[in-house]
């Protein structure tokens, strides 16, 4: 590791000082850390990690099994009944629209994959990164249906795709002959079963263990937040043990420990999501040195071709389908369908991608990915301020959406909370 750890360390230090002053000039922190990375690995070299080491892979696995299960945890199922209608139509049908359009577009952009390689690239890819354009889900002045809506299907997509990841990659790996199709399936049944198995029964211990804390005679704040935490990595160690997918089984126990924490005043979780932006934070700082900047040379017309068109057509098009029939204006369709930003997720995959397989196209898939997210990063990044600002302008112009429509008693909280800034004013928020 050389100096990598005491490098990293000061780039978080660094934005920990200067937070508030680049939110001030519209620089976000995916932007900084990606930056950041690029800098110090590729141009002064102080950061030199290897893509496919071991303390890579680990990384990606802490982060994603933290953010998964934070994300799980902060759902309200009350408030997703009262306001389940934008988010069950990007899930429920923009979700596979996305991956059906990715794939398509992949086979005609990028010849050199496989069929079932550009549906890899195109599940990895599906998934949604709310914190690469934090200013539209935490300002106020925007539809509640609209905030929540974007941020509950970015909290919820990652754990969705996994189990599709795991699918595609089984069917890859018997598609070019490295095992057998039933040998495959029951990989991909085995990492399902087990993962969740091992995530209900972790989760059930968690609540278990968090009902006894909350007793009087046992109770000690402090250790309350690392109930989350400890739950999280059983979960994961449950899995990894089992055979089974650890980022299922940790989206499995963050969903059956919400069931309880969440009829709670008591923010328990609050250790879990910290402890996932700082390894978010990390993630990326890895992604600009280790992945982005030593694919910058290879970047081709075809790969920033499919990078733009994954951001755009197969993103926007599967959304406006989505909310056909829900009386969505043009605005509002165009707003829903540019901020579906690709972020941790993707790189994670990536990660994983090139450590647990050995496709023929594995290198052009991450190179995919890599451009894709980078230009997100820095797209979503420089638009989420102006065009939100545009939107709630627009939204507040329209008839009849003048009167103050308050939040639902039991709104869902913002599903992924890191590098959070200030909120701008209060202003006027009603449905959409």
């Amino acid at each position: 590791m050389n100096w990598a750890l005491a490098v990293i360390a000061l780039i978080v230090l660094a934005y920990a000082v200067w937070v508030r002053r680049l939110g001030a000039v519209n620089v976000s922190a995916a932007m900084f850390f990606t930056t950041a990375g690029l800098v110090a690995g590729p141009v002064l070299g102080v950061l030199d990690l290897h893509l496919r080491s071991e303390a890579i892979k680990l990384l990606a696995e802490i982060t994603l099994v933290l953010v998964l299960f934070s994300d799980a945890s902060r759902i309200s199922p009350r408030a997703l009944r009262r306001g389940a209608a934008i988010p069950l139509r990007l899930l429920g049908i923009g979700l596979p629209l996305t991956i059906i359009a990715g794939t398509a577009v992949g086979t005609l952009v990028l010849p050199d994959l496989a069929g079932v390689e550009t549906l890899i690239l195109a599940v990895m890819l599906a998934c949604t990164d709310a914190a690469l354009g934090q200013a539209v889900v935490v300002d106020e002045r925007l539809p509640a249906r609209i905030r929540q809506g974007l941020n509950v299907e970015s909290g919820l997509n990652d754990g969705l795709c996994v189990p599709i990841f795991l699918i595609a990659i089984g069917f890859a790996e018997a598609d070019q002959g490295d095992t057998s199709g039933h040998h495959a399936l029951r990989i991909v049944v085995e990492q399902l079963g087990y993962g969740l198995v091992a995530g209900a029964v972790a989760g059930a211990l968690g609540v278990v263990a968090l009902r006894t804390a909350l007793r009087p005679k046992h109770r000690e704040t402090g250790w309350l937040q690392v109930l989350p935490v400890a739950t999280a990595t059983a979960a994961a160690g449950g899995a990894s043990a089992l055979g089974g997918s650890i980022f299922i089984a940790a989206f499995t126990a963050g969903m059956v420990f919400a069931w309880y924490h969440r009829a709670h005043d008591a923010q328990v979780t609050h250790l879990v999501d910290e402890s996932g932006e700082l390894f978010n934070a990390v993630t990326f700082i890895v992604f600009g040195a280790v992945i982005l900047g030593p694919t910058l040379s290879h970047l081709t017309w075809q790969l920033l071709g499919y990078a733009v068109l994954s951001l755009t057509v197969v993103r926007m098009v599967p959304v406006a389908a989505a909310m056909l029939g829900s009386d969505s204006r043009p605005a509002t369709l165009a707003f829903l369908g540019w901020f579906g930003p690709r972020g941790l997720a993707s790189i994670v995959f990536g990660v994983i991608l090139l450590d647990d397989t050995s496709l023929h196209g594995e290198t052009e898939i991450l190179r995919a990915v890599a451009f894709t997210v980078a230009l997100s990063v820095y797209a979503h990044g420089l638009t989420a301020g102006p065009l939100t600002d545009r939107y709630a302008r627009w939204w507040a112009s329209q008839p009849g959406r003048g009167a103050t429509e308050a939040e639902p008693e039991d709104a869902t909280p913002h599903v992924r909370p890191r590098w959070h800034r200030p909120a701008p004013p209060h202003g006027e928020t009603t449905s959409p």
